[in-house]
């Protein structure tokens, strides 16, 4: 008779074995992915096994195909997206989660790590006194939770129950078109569709417009659309620019519509002291988002809402009785073990009913190095971009596209003798690319393709933002030589 052999007690050999392929990993002088496919493709698609080859095997595989063929994102230069490898800390931490308690459910101090990891959270970042927080996988779900307690509480108003009912009235979410395209997806999740969307325009530094957006909620005051929500980005994932919150906030207090920040990547900003009084409007928000996963170097998959209207949220996103879950708990204060409550309920708070234990992770990230240590390396990364453009002026073939206000740097090569200076930086970044040591994105700035990098890993450095400007300087001067552009 076939017996599993899949190994469950030999995890610290296992793990023994493993750490020597992701230690060669972290040193990066692994060759890019793409550029040794055709070694590591076809070991990996193999037809389906029928037996098994042993735990050891397996690990010997990943160890020699797939670990070394990973992101590139976990290299200290990568400055493209807004996520990054997680710090030691922060792998160590979601292993411990995933092996001692593989549900947030239960009277476990797992669970109650997620409310302290919340907790430390809004008082880090000044979040208004009383909000409810809950973990999600990251800034769609958490703007998509912020979202549905807003539309609740929109419809609440007019005597309807979108939760029960559905949206019975056209709706109107404000925000710019920097906001997040999460956002527009929530919206459209949500039942409101995408067509609810109402773009602010934006000032010269990117940032949502307080004249326009009051210009247009008089403009709609004639029409019949329920206006549900105004966005505001702590920090655009595009430029990194920070919407006049305060202004913006007692706009919706003075027309009563809910208040939306994204911060999933620029809340932890305001512990920069250099900015910190752009943030003095969180104060008025009634929903805040922020992805540990980003500058806190959590690893994928750790964000989190706080909502300052838990009814909304709950009759929002609560799941409704189970059997099965219900009558297995104990119904009175007499708890005797884990499994006998279900613990702080969040299941009801977002749409996630099975969840990794998140909070674990957030605890030990700031228990490692404290508020202290976050501090520094949000001031290191923003110091960064200043760095960027403070380079970027002193020379006479860079420009920039826009003073940086947190750690993200627009800016590109200029030549006076090439006339399409778009074409021009496309073919820069794809070198950057290609050499694979500084890898930043690019994006549009009025009309002009810029390179764009965003500096948050734990492992990025000062040194970090003087090579990247070298190396663009050294491409663009070598392209404009060849192409004698």
């Amino acid at each position: 008779m076939f017996k599993e052999q899949a190994q469950c007690n030999n995890l610290s050999n296992l793990l023994a074995q493993l750490s020597e392929g992701l230690e060669r990993y972290q040193r990066f002088e692994h060759p890019d992915a793409m550029t040794t496919a055709d070694d590591w493709m076809p070991a990996l698609s193999r037809a389906l096994p029928s037996k098994g080859l042993g735990a050891e095997k397996v690990i010997s595989e990943m160890s020699q195909y797939v670990i070394p063929n990973g992101s590139q994102i976990s290299k200290p230069g990568c400055t493209s997206y807004i996520t990054t490898a997680a710090t030691d800390m922060g792998s160590v931490a979601t292993l411990a989660g995933i092996v001692a308690s593989p549900q947030r459910i239960g009277m476990t101090a797992f669970n109650h790590l997620e409310g302290v990891a919340l907790n430390w959270l809004a008082e880090m970042f000044d979040l208004p006194a009383g909000m409810q927080g809950v973990f999600s996988s990251g800034g769609s779900t958490a703007n998509l939770i912020g979202l549905g307690a807003a539309r609740q509480s929109a419809f609440e108003q007019v005597g309807l129950d979108p939760a029960n009912d559905g949206v019975q009235r056209a709706c109107k979410v404000y925000a710019t078109e920097h906001s997040h395209h999460t956002v527009h997806r929530a919206v459209a999740v949500l039942g409101m569709g995408r067509n609810a969307m109402v773009h602010v325009p934006v000032d010269n530094m990117m940032r949502l417009s307080p004249r326009a957006l009051k210009r247009l909620l008089l403009e709609d005051q004639k029409s019949d659309a329920l206006p549900v929500a105004i966005v505001a980005n702590a920090g655009s994932t595009n430029t990194g620019s920070v919407d006049p919150l305060q202004e913006i906030g007692e706009i919706a207090r003075e027309h009563n519509i809910w208040f939306h920040v994204d911060g999933a990547y620029g809340l932890p900003g305001t512990l920069d002291p250099q900015v910190h009084d752009l943030y003095k409007g969180l104060a008025l928000a009634d929903s805040v988002t922020v992805d540990a996963h980003k500058w806190l170097g959590a690893p994928v998959g750790v964000g989190a809402t706080f909502v300052r209207d838990v009814q909304a949220q709950y009759k929002t996103f609560n799941q409704g009785e189970a059997a099965y879950i219900e009558t297995t708990t104990v119904q009175d204060e007499h708890v005797e073990n884990s499994m006998d409550a279900m613990g702080f309920p969040y299941h009801d708070l977002g749409v996630e009913l099975s969840a990794p234990t998140r909070g674990v992770i957030v605890w030990a990230l700031i228990r490692e190095i404290g508020v202290e240590g976050i501090k520094a390396r949000i001031c290191r990364h923003n110091g960064m971009a200043r760095r960027v453009a403070e380079l970027v002026k002193k020379h006479p073939n860079l420009e920039l596209a826009l003073e940086p206000t947190l750690s993200v740097c627009c800016f590109r090569y200029i030549h006076e003798n090439v006339g399409d200076l778009n074409e021009l930086n496309k073919k820069i970044h794809r070198q950057l690319m290609k050499n694979g040591v500084n890898i930043p994105s690019t994006t549009m700035v009025d009309n002009k393709l810029v390179i764009r990098p965003c500096f948050l890993g734990a492992r990025t450095d000062w040194h970090h933002a003087d090579d990247l400007v070298d190396e663009v300087i050294e491409i663009g001067h070598k392209l404009v030589s060849v192409e004698k552009l």
